[in-house]
């Protein structure tokens, strides 16, 4: 019986859903390898990719702002991101990430030369 009442113990969040997905910060270069992986997966054509900490945060989690130029004009989008349960997930995926425009990063611009 004892067994039993263990064996319920431990289904039952598991059963339930269980606990809330855990939600962390993506610092800026695990950010950029992680957006561009998705962005490659997706066959997406895009020039760069810059990510910097913006300041803001999410339920308490540092965002983390990654700026991609799709090279149309060029275009960028912003993509404000973190980690949930460990995977990637952006502004684009949930839309409750906070992404307004702000001048995070702009006194760091690196001009690379390909």
């Amino acid at each position: 019986m004892r067994i039993l009442i263990a064996f319920t113990v431990l289904l039952l969040p598991v059963a339930c859903g269980g606990s809330s997905p855990k939600l962390a910060e993506a610092p800026p270069g695990l950010a950029k390898r992680l957006l561009t992986t998705r962005l490659k997966a997706t066959h997406v054509d895009y020039r760069w990719v810059a990510c910097v900490r913006v300041g803001r945060t999410h339920t308490h989690v540092p965002i983390t702002r990654c700026n991609v130029n799709f090279g149309i004009d060029p275009h960028i989008a912003a993509y404000c991101l973190l980690l949930k349960d460990g995977k990637l997930v952006t502004n684009h995926d949930d839309p409750a990430i906070p992404c307004r425009h702000d001048d995070a990063g702009w006194d760091r611009t690196t001009i690379v030369a390909s």
